[in-house]
């Protein structure tokens, strides 16, 4: 399997690494990419991230056999409708954008009857730090890629996105776009809005900068993805708001049950509740791939 060229519109850290890793893997003879911003695409370059400078997404995908979309979930849509007319059906078209109800109806209305050559996808993998700078052709390695093809996707084109994210050391696995928001809703949107609330809640106290000054390891690992990229994580919230309110409402339950436990003195009840979450932690953690993502 190989690409005559990859035409890649985003050339951040997503973008940028699967670029990095496709040419490690010998899938793609070049690389042609476009940025909103032109020091991004200028920088991604320099860095060899990509071969060729494009001045619009259009002319990135122009003469592309695949072409890998990394930009917020909000401008799929912009995104796609500005690449329609090179669209062809040998093409493959991919995202990495986290939640895929939208992102599968953005490709419906935007691509109409090219459709068939979309496969919506969802890496479980990044870094805090966003920026083509921060570009690992070993981000996606040892991760799960999640796909979301619809009726209309070409049986061709999800082989093709199966086999690519499996020679980049992935496990791909397939779901409906709306299970595939409703399980990370629970496991990666929450958990991320309530490092964002924590970070908040701390640092808007009047002593919060002496509260952060004694933080240790706990506070610091449940907090690391709150330096998640804001303009990425705006978009993710709003886009899934349903089912990440749905999950809220869920743990506003398990919280408002320990404090009521506090207050109470219930010590028993509250060990009882501790023990469940710790045994299930552990139980899921032996289920886990050797590489954390």
């Amino acid at each position: 399997m190989m690409f005559e060229q990859l035409g890649l519109i985003g050339c951040g850290l997503m973008g940028g690494s699967f670029a990095l890793a496709m040419k490690r893997a010998g899938l793609v003879k070049r690389v042609v990419g476009y940025s909103k911003s032109p020091s991004t695409t200028e920088r991604a370059r320099a860095m060899g991230v990509i071969d060729v400078e494009a001045p619009s997404a259009l002319l990135a995908v122009s003469g592309a056999d695949i072409v890998l979309i990394a930009v917020p979930v909000a401008s799929t849509e912009a995104t796609l409708k500005s690449i329609k007319h090179m669209v062809t059906p040998q093409m493959l078209i991919m995202d990495v954008g986290s939640t895929k109800g939208d992102v599968t109806e953005a490709g419906r209305r935007a691509l109409r009857e090219q459709i068939g050559s979309f496969v919506p996808a969802h890496p479980i993998a990044g870094k805090e730090r966003a920026g083509v700078e921060h570009a690992d052709a070993d981000l996606y390695n040892g991760c799960h890629v999640i796909l979301t093809p619809n009726e209309r996707t070409l049986t061709a084109q999800l082989k093709q996105a199966q086999a690519v994210w499996t020679a980049l050391g992935c496990k791909v696995l397939q779901m409906s776009p709306e299970s595939h928001d409703a399980t990370f809703a629970a496991v990666s949107h929450l958990p991320h809005l309530l490092a964002f609330a924590l970070m908040n809640s701390v640092v808007t106290q009047p002593q919060g900068a002496e509260f952060l000054s004694l933080a240790g390891p706990g506070f610091r690992d449940f907090t690391r993805i709150a330096a998640s990229d804001p303009n990425v994580w705006r978009d993710i919230l709003l886009a899934n708001r349903q089912e990440l309110l749905t999950q809220s409402e869920l743990f506003r339950a398990q919280l408002q049950a320990f404090e009521t436990l506090m207050a109470s003195g219930d010590a028993r009840a509250i060990e009882t509740m501790i023990e469940q979450a710790s045994t299930a932690r552990a139980q899921w953690q032996m289920t886990q791939l050797p590489k954390p993502c």
